[in-house]
């Protein structure tokens, strides 16, 4: 991933190593290489595909940060914290460039094409999220959200797995619903988190998606719990609150039993996921993703 800046310009080198240097759970390439290994697949191409999904994932990462005017990721300072927005934009398609490299050098069109496709899905859905509705609470537009904005690369990255190890059609498409659906889980416990962990342990300010208009699912759920309060009902009618009313909600939320039901319905996330994995080799790479999947819902909430 460092070598996709060398022979470029100095800043673009310095700029992919601080992002890097950020750190991050690395998941989505464990998928990857996980997946892979218990199919057999070849190594180096399986690590290729990993740093491809990686960069991509980090790439995404510098452009939201740029849209969402956040100032930490990671307990860190962003990139768009130091640089002008044109540099922070160009550093991020950089980064897709090289990503899409790596993905190249795979050899395989069907994860070309897959690689491609995902990107589509993640930009659309971050247009959908910048220009849609704002403040209000839609269950079905909430789960259409996550699934491009987390689980569509979940699933590019246990889909391309099956691809690379030339799998059959029923094994890789056993291994894409099981990232999806552990994609899904994870976004929703990082939903949760964005509630009920403090700045320093999050990397970024509590109840940050509802200070910026963001409905995720504990605040869903907290509003179908309490219906009638003026908060809820601002909810349910997209009406954006203040930011004294969104302190006093943020709080409600972070107490309210939304938060339990919120995990529980990551848990039944994972829990499906399991199932299709189970139908694959009982290797101890299978042992490993469902520890995976069963880390991503124990998560501190």
């Amino acid at each position: 991933m460092r070598e996709q800046a060398q022979g470029y310009h100095a800043d673009l080198n310095a700029a992919l190593d601080l992002i890097i240097s950020a750190g991050g759970k690395r998941i989505r390439p464990a998928l990857t290489i996980l997946a892979g290994k218990m199919l057999e697949g070849p190594p180096d191409v399986l690590l290729m595909m990993a740093a491809a999904i990686e960069l991509l994932h980090t790439a995404t990462l510098v452009h939201d940060d740029l849209i969402d005017g956040s100032l930490l990721r990671r307990g860190m300072p962003t990139l768009n914290s130091r640089w002008s927005p044109g540099a922070t934009v160009l550093t991020g398609d950089f980064v897709f460039a090289r990503a899409a490299k790596l993905a190249a050098e795979t050899g395989s069109v069907p994860v070309m094409r897959l690689f491609a496709h995902t990107l589509t899905v993640i930009v659309d859905g971050e247009v959908n999220q910048l220009l849609g509705s704002r403040c209000k609470a839609d269950h079905q537009a909430y789960l259409k959200r996550i699934y491009a904005k987390t689980a569509s690369l979940f699933e590019t990255s246990a889909l391309s797995a099956g691809l690379i190890s030339e799998a059959s059609a029923e094994t890789t498409a056993a291994l894409g619903r099981f990232g999806y659906e552990v994609g899904m889980a994870f976004q929703i416990v990082d939903d949760i988190l964005d509630f009920t962990s403090d700045a320093s342990t999050f990397g970024k300010p509590v109840g940050g998606d509802l200070r910026q208009g963001i409905v995720t699912l504990p605040a869903l759920y907290w509003a179908e719990m309490n219906p009638n309060t003026p908060e809820a009902r601002a909810l349910v009618s997209g009406e954006c609150l203040d930011d004294e009313r969104i302190a006093r909600l943020i709080e409600a939320i972070r107490s309210s039993p939304a938060i339990h039901k919120s995990h529980a319905e990551a848990v039944q996330h994972v829990e499906r996921g399991l199932a299709h994995l189970r139908s694959l080799p009982a290797r101890s790479e299978r042992y490993a993703l469902e520890e995976l999947a069963n880390y991503i819902v124990e998560r501190r909430f």
